[in-house]
Protein backbone atom coordinates (compact mmCIF):
# COMPACT_ATOMS: atom_id res chain seq x y z
CA UNK A 1 0.00 0.00 0.00
CA UNK A 2 1.43 3.37 -1.06
CA UNK A 3 1.66 6.39 1.24
CA UNK A 4 0.75 9.82 -0.14
CA UNK A 5 2.23 12.83 1.69
CA UNK A 6 0.91 16.34 1.11
CA UNK A 7 3.98 18.56 1.05
CA UNK A 8 3.19 21.40 -1.32
CA UNK A 9 1.82 24.27 0.78
CA UNK A 10 3.48 27.57 1.62
CA UNK A 11 3.58 27.14 5.41
CA UNK A 12 2.93 30.82 5.99
CA UNK A 13 2.32 30.44 9.74
CA UNK A 14 5.90 29.26 10.27
CA UNK A 15 7.42 31.79 7.88
CA UNK A 16 10.66 32.01 9.88
CA UNK A 17 11.58 28.67 8.31
CA UNK A 18 9.26 28.28 5.32
CA UNK A 19 10.61 31.35 3.55
CA UNK A 20 13.68 29.22 2.84
CA UNK A 21 12.19 25.73 2.44
CA UNK A 22 8.86 23.87 2.26
CA UNK A 23 7.33 23.37 5.70
CA UNK A 24 7.70 19.55 5.52
CA UNK A 25 11.46 20.14 5.22
CA UNK A 26 11.65 22.11 8.47
CA UNK A 27 13.85 20.04 10.76
CA UNK A 28 13.25 18.29 14.05
CA UNK A 29 16.43 16.80 15.49
CA UNK A 30 18.37 17.55 12.33
CA UNK A 31 15.94 15.75 10.01
CA UNK A 32 12.92 17.16 8.14
CA UNK A 33 9.56 16.48 9.76
CA UNK A 34 8.72 14.72 6.49
CA UNK A 35 11.45 12.17 7.32
CA UNK A 36 9.93 11.60 10.78
CA UNK A 37 6.52 10.91 9.24
CA UNK A 38 8.02 8.51 6.71
CA UNK A 39 9.88 6.69 9.49
CA UNK A 40 6.54 6.20 11.28
CA UNK A 41 5.03 4.52 8.23
CA UNK A 42 8.18 2.53 7.55
CA UNK A 43 8.10 1.14 11.09
CA UNK A 44 4.80 -0.53 10.18
CA UNK A 45 6.12 -1.86 6.86
CA UNK A 46 4.91 0.85 4.48
CA UNK A 47 7.92 1.90 2.41
CA UNK A 48 6.58 3.29 -0.87
CA UNK A 49 5.88 7.01 -0.81
CA UNK A 50 4.42 9.59 -3.17
CA UNK A 51 5.26 13.12 -2.09
CA UNK A 52 2.89 15.79 -3.43
CA UNK A 53 5.29 18.71 -3.73
CA UNK A 54 4.68 22.29 -4.82
CA UNK A 55 6.27 25.28 -3.09
CA UNK A 56 10.08 25.04 -3.46
CA UNK A 57 9.63 21.45 -4.63
CA UNK A 58 13.22 21.31 -5.90
CA UNK A 59 14.45 21.32 -2.29
CA UNK A 60 12.57 18.10 -1.55
CA UNK A 61 13.93 16.45 -4.70
CA UNK A 62 17.49 17.52 -3.96
CA UNK A 63 17.27 16.24 -0.38
CA UNK A 64 16.24 12.77 -1.52
CA UNK A 65 18.77 12.81 -4.36
CA UNK A 66 21.57 13.35 -1.82
CA UNK A 67 20.12 11.15 0.93
CA UNK A 68 22.17 8.05 0.07
CA UNK A 69 25.37 10.07 -0.13
CA UNK A 70 24.83 11.83 3.19
CA UNK A 71 23.98 8.63 5.04
CA UNK A 72 26.88 6.50 3.84
CA UNK A 73 30.58 6.19 4.64
CA UNK A 74 32.37 6.80 1.34
CA UNK A 75 35.92 6.92 0.02
CA UNK A 76 36.45 9.35 -2.87
CA UNK A 77 39.50 8.14 -4.82
CA UNK A 78 41.00 10.61 -7.30
CA UNK A 79 44.47 8.99 -7.52
CA UNK A 80 43.91 7.50 -10.99
CA UNK A 81 42.52 10.69 -12.41
CA UNK A 82 38.94 9.49 -11.94
CA UNK A 83 36.26 10.20 -9.42
CA UNK A 84 35.97 6.67 -8.01
CA UNK A 85 33.59 6.18 -5.12
CA UNK A 86 33.74 3.26 -2.69
CA UNK A 87 30.79 2.72 -0.35
CA UNK A 88 31.92 1.27 2.99
CA UNK A 89 28.72 1.49 4.99
CA UNK A 90 25.29 2.91 4.36
CA UNK A 91 22.44 3.64 6.69
CA UNK A 92 19.66 4.38 4.24
CA UNK A 93 16.01 3.43 4.43
CA UNK A 94 14.26 0.73 2.35
CA UNK A 95 12.19 3.43 0.67
CA UNK A 96 10.88 4.02 -2.82
CA UNK A 97 10.05 7.73 -3.07
CA UNK A 98 8.27 9.46 -5.94
CA UNK A 99 8.30 13.25 -5.69
CA UNK A 100 5.63 14.86 -7.88
CA UNK A 101 5.40 18.57 -8.65
CA UNK A 102 1.66 19.05 -8.10
CA UNK A 103 1.74 22.79 -8.74
CA UNK A 104 2.46 25.92 -6.78
CA UNK A 105 -1.10 27.05 -6.07
CA UNK A 106 -2.94 23.70 -6.24
CA UNK A 107 -5.30 22.98 -3.36
CA UNK A 108 -5.06 19.81 -1.23
CA UNK A 109 -7.70 17.92 -3.20
CA UNK A 110 -6.11 18.91 -6.48
CA UNK A 111 -2.75 17.61 -5.30
CA UNK A 112 -4.29 14.23 -4.52
CA UNK A 113 -6.04 14.19 -7.89
CA UNK A 114 -2.77 14.89 -9.70
CA UNK A 115 -1.08 11.74 -8.37
CA UNK A 116 -3.94 9.40 -9.37
CA UNK A 117 -1.87 7.76 -12.11
CA UNK A 118 0.82 6.84 -9.55
CA UNK A 119 -1.74 5.14 -7.29
CA UNK A 120 -3.67 3.01 -9.75
CA UNK A 121 -6.81 1.18 -8.70
CA UNK A 122 -5.85 0.36 -5.13
CA UNK A 123 -6.34 1.76 -1.62
CA UNK A 124 -3.66 4.07 -0.29
CA UNK A 125 -2.59 5.91 2.84
CA UNK A 126 -2.51 9.69 2.98
CA UNK A 127 -1.48 12.32 5.49
CA UNK A 128 -0.17 15.84 5.79
CA UNK A 129 3.54 16.54 5.76
CA UNK A 130 3.57 18.65 8.91
CA UNK A 131 2.30 16.51 11.80
CA UNK A 132 3.58 13.52 13.76
CA UNK A 133 1.55 10.88 15.55
CA UNK A 134 1.98 7.60 17.42
CA UNK A 135 -1.13 5.96 15.95
CA UNK A 136 -0.78 2.24 15.16
CA UNK A 137 -0.96 2.44 11.37
CA UNK A 138 -1.35 -1.30 10.95
CA UNK A 139 -4.44 -1.27 13.17
CA UNK A 140 -5.73 1.77 11.30
CA UNK A 141 -5.50 -0.12 8.00
CA UNK A 142 -7.24 -3.17 9.44
CA UNK A 143 -10.05 -0.96 10.74
CA UNK A 144 -10.45 0.55 7.28
CA UNK A 145 -10.65 -2.87 5.67
CA UNK A 146 -13.25 -4.01 8.20
CA UNK A 147 -15.92 -1.41 7.44
CA UNK A 148 -15.83 -1.27 3.64
CA UNK A 149 -16.33 2.50 3.29
CA UNK A 150 -14.36 4.75 0.98
CA UNK A 151 -12.41 6.75 3.55
CA UNK A 152 -11.06 6.49 7.08
CA UNK A 153 -9.45 9.35 8.97
CA UNK A 154 -7.67 9.38 12.29
CA UNK A 155 -9.55 11.46 14.86
CA UNK A 156 -7.99 12.97 17.96
CA UNK A 157 -9.49 15.05 20.74
CA UNK A 158 -7.59 18.32 20.97
CA UNK A 159 -8.54 21.96 21.23
CA UNK A 160 -7.31 22.88 17.77
CA UNK A 161 -8.67 24.77 14.80
CA UNK A 162 -8.88 21.83 12.44
CA UNK A 163 -11.63 19.93 10.66
CA UNK A 164 -14.40 19.30 13.22
CA UNK A 165 -16.10 15.91 13.19
CA UNK A 166 -19.52 14.72 14.38
CA UNK A 167 -18.99 11.00 15.06
CA UNK A 168 -21.84 8.56 15.57
CA UNK A 169 -21.97 5.50 17.79
CA UNK A 170 -20.61 3.17 15.09
CA UNK A 171 -17.62 5.45 14.35
CA UNK A 172 -19.25 6.75 11.17
CA UNK A 173 -18.62 10.44 10.60
CA UNK A 174 -22.07 12.02 10.40
CA UNK A 175 -20.84 15.46 9.38
CA UNK A 176 -17.60 17.26 8.66
CA UNK A 177 -16.91 20.96 8.95
CA UNK A 178 -13.68 22.76 8.25
CA UNK A 179 -11.86 25.08 10.65
CA UNK A 180 -14.18 26.79 13.06
CA UNK A 181 -14.16 28.02 16.65
CA UNK A 182 -12.00 26.12 19.09
CA UNK A 183 -13.74 23.37 21.04
CA UNK A 184 -13.09 19.90 22.40
CA UNK A 185 -14.73 17.97 19.58
CA UNK A 186 -12.75 15.28 17.72
CA UNK A 187 -10.63 16.75 14.93
CA UNK A 188 -9.17 15.37 11.74
CA UNK A 189 -5.51 14.51 12.38
CA UNK A 190 -4.88 13.14 8.90
CA UNK A 191 -3.38 9.64 8.78
CA UNK A 192 -6.11 8.53 6.39
CA UNK A 193 -6.79 5.38 4.43
CA UNK A 194 -8.54 6.00 1.12
CA UNK A 195 -10.03 3.76 -1.53
CA UNK A 196 -9.46 4.75 -5.19
CA UNK A 197 -13.09 5.89 -5.47
CA UNK A 198 -11.91 9.00 -3.61
CA UNK A 199 -10.69 10.47 -6.90
CA UNK A 200 -14.32 10.67 -8.11
CA UNK A 201 -15.01 13.19 -5.33
CA UNK A 202 -12.26 15.59 -6.46
CA UNK A 203 -12.97 17.95 -9.35
CA UNK A 204 -9.58 19.49 -10.00
CA UNK A 205 -6.81 21.80 -8.82
CA UNK A 206 -9.15 24.19 -7.01
CA UNK A 207 -10.72 21.48 -4.84
CA UNK A 208 -9.93 21.75 -1.14
CA UNK A 209 -9.98 18.17 0.08
CA UNK A 210 -11.19 19.16 3.54
CA UNK A 211 -14.27 20.87 2.14
CA UNK A 212 -16.54 19.44 -0.58
CA UNK A 213 -15.01 15.92 -0.88
CA UNK A 214 -14.96 15.28 2.88
CA UNK A 215 -18.38 16.82 3.37
CA UNK A 216 -19.88 14.67 0.60
CA UNK A 217 -18.22 11.52 1.94
CA UNK A 218 -19.65 12.21 5.40
CA UNK A 219 -23.12 12.99 4.04
CA UNK A 220 -23.10 9.75 2.06
CA UNK A 221 -21.97 7.60 4.98
CA UNK A 222 -18.61 6.89 3.33
CA UNK A 223 -16.32 8.52 5.90
CA UNK A 224 -15.29 6.63 9.03
CA UNK A 225 -13.13 7.70 11.96
CA UNK A 226 -10.45 5.80 13.82
CA UNK A 227 -10.28 7.42 17.26
CA UNK A 228 -6.71 7.78 18.43
CA UNK A 229 -6.25 8.54 22.13
CA UNK A 230 -2.49 8.90 21.99
CA UNK A 231 -0.11 11.57 20.74
CA UNK A 232 -0.58 13.81 17.72
CA UNK A 233 0.92 17.22 17.04
CA UNK A 234 1.05 19.38 13.96
CA UNK A 235 3.80 21.93 13.35
CA UNK A 236 2.04 25.10 12.25
CA UNK A 237 4.08 27.56 14.30
CA UNK A 238 7.59 28.08 15.64
CA UNK A 239 6.30 27.34 19.13
CA UNK A 240 5.08 23.93 17.97
CA UNK A 241 8.38 23.29 16.23
CA UNK A 242 10.21 24.06 19.47
CA UNK A 243 7.88 21.72 21.36
CA UNK A 244 8.60 18.84 18.99
CA UNK A 245 12.31 19.61 19.12
CA UNK A 246 12.27 19.44 22.91
CA UNK A 247 10.57 16.02 22.78
CA UNK A 248 13.27 14.81 20.39
CA UNK A 249 16.22 16.17 22.35
CA UNK A 250 14.94 14.69 25.62
CA UNK A 251 14.56 11.25 24.06
CA UNK A 252 10.83 11.18 24.81
CA UNK A 253 9.40 11.76 21.32
CA UNK A 254 6.16 9.71 21.37
CA UNK A 255 6.12 9.19 17.61
CA UNK A 256 9.58 7.58 17.55
CA UNK A 257 8.95 3.85 17.68
CA UNK A 258 11.87 2.83 15.49
CA UNK A 259 15.34 2.04 16.77
CA UNK A 260 18.39 4.02 15.68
Amino acid sequence: MKVVLLAGGFGTRISEESQFKPKPMVEIGGKPILWHIMKEYSYYGFNEFIVCAGYKQHIIKEWFADYYLYNSDITFDFTNGHNDMLIHDQRCEPWKVTVVDTGLHTMTGGRIKRIQSYIGNEPFLMTYGDGVCDVNIRDLVEFHKSHGRIATLTAVRLEQQKGILDIGGNNAVKSFREKSHMDGAPINAGYMVLNPEIFDYIDGDDTVFEQKPMEELAAGGQLMSYLHRGFWQCMDTRREQDMLESYWKSGTAPWKKWKD
